[in-house]
């Protein structure tokens, strides 16, 4: 197969269009962030020496100057937050509320299909399994590991093996597994999988076909990616308690199960609290796992994957934003918890 430049002209120069209008872009606002401040800190610097020259009391910009001032650079970030936030989360929604064409109001029409067709019920199920699961597994896991290899011999190789998987893409994370659940007949097993259990005297299945298994097996994929980062984060909050505590702790006797319950969860709650929101708000928007694995198949789809499936598989316009909406309302109050959260953190 041969490529026509002719042929992908038009193509092209929409993609040379693109190049230029983000550097152009970009561009001028880096230009912009730099050259301003410079500016403004200039003509202020030449104000104070004229003023501590001549004698005369030095002037403090007034308030509402200061707050044009701030109000001029948080306006790039509030515009490409409305381009890329705002508008399509209203756009999103104004289609949830169409029929698949959008070209006729439908009410919450879209949104009674998802709770009233099957199949949706079961993404929806699948949804909460893959949020229950993930954050507490991949947490407990995490700690576990981070309590186990705190000021261990070769505490920074043990951490860095736990940690591998987090350099991987979800896809290249997928595909590897896909390989561990492989089935190949009743021949050589290609999967490490098969390949025990044939090995340990029992008959190979396809795991990935057998509902609900298939999805717990889905989760541990995300769980090993996840652990890693769950780790890290819990071991710098153990390592950032305070060693008097510690010191203190033991000299009134208390036993390591005591020190882990007393003293350690609750000097590493807020840093658990982070683990488990941001866990929870990845995994409801987990896509490239069950995409890679079983493209939603044998009962294993998710928001997100059907989310794609209904958009752009279907042709199911008003369907598809509806599932979007829907995962946008979920994560909301998470998000909102985590501000609380940080706001009491930082007034406490």
């Amino acid at each position: 197969m041969e490529f026509d430049f002719a042929d992908q002209q038009p193509k092209l120069l929409m993609l040379m269009y693109g190049l230029v209008a983000f550097v152009v872009v970009v561009g001028g606002l880096l230009l912009l962030l730099d050259v301003v401040p410079t500016w403004f800190a200039q003509r202020r610097e030449a104000q104070l020496v004229a003023a501590s020259a001549s004698g005369t009391p030095i002037t403090r910009r007034p308030k509402q100057r200061e707050g044009l001032f701030a109000l001029f650079f948080l306006l790039p970030t509030l515009l490409l937050l409305t381009i890329g936030l705002v508008v399509p989360a209203i756009r999103t929604t104004l289609l949830s509320l169409m029929n698949r064409d959008s070209t006729n109001w439908v009410g919450l029409d879209n949104y009674a299909w998802m709770f009233s067709d099957g199949s949706i019920v079961r993404v929806l199920i699948n949804s909460l399994v893959w949020v229950l699961l993930v954050p507490l597994v991949a947490t407990s896991f995490g700690l576990i590991y981070a309590v186990l290899v705190d000021k261990a011999r070769f505490e920074t190789v043990a951490k860095s093996l736990i940690f591998l998987p987090m350099a991987i893409s979800f896809v290249g994370a997928s595909i590897i597994w896909k390989f561990v659940y492989a089935y190949r007949g009743d021949g050589d097993q290609i999967g490490l999988l098969n390949h025990i259990v044939v090995s340990l005297g029992g008959e190979p299945k396809q795991w990935l076909l057998e509902s609900p298994l298939n999805t717990l097996l889905l989760i541990v994929i995300m769980v090993w990616i996840q652990a890693g980062f769950a780790m890290v984060v819990l071991s710098a909050a153990i390592k950032a308690i305070p060693g008097d505590i510690v010191e203190a702790a033991r000299l009134d006797g208390v036993s390591p199960w005591q020190m882990f319950w007393r003293i350690t969860m609750p000097s590493i709650r807020p840093a658990l609290i982070v683990v488990v929101v941001t866990l929870s708000i990845a995994t409801l928007k987990v896509f490239d796992i069950v995409r890679t694995t079983t493209n939603g198949n044998y009962d294993t789809s998710v928001i997100a994957n059907e989310m794609y499936n209904q958009a752009f598989r279907y042709g199911e316009n008003g369907q598809g934003t509806a599932l979007a909406v829907f995962l946008f309302i979920l994560v909301i109050p998470i998000v909102i918890y985590q501000i609380r959260n940080l706001r009491q953190q930082r007034e406490g």
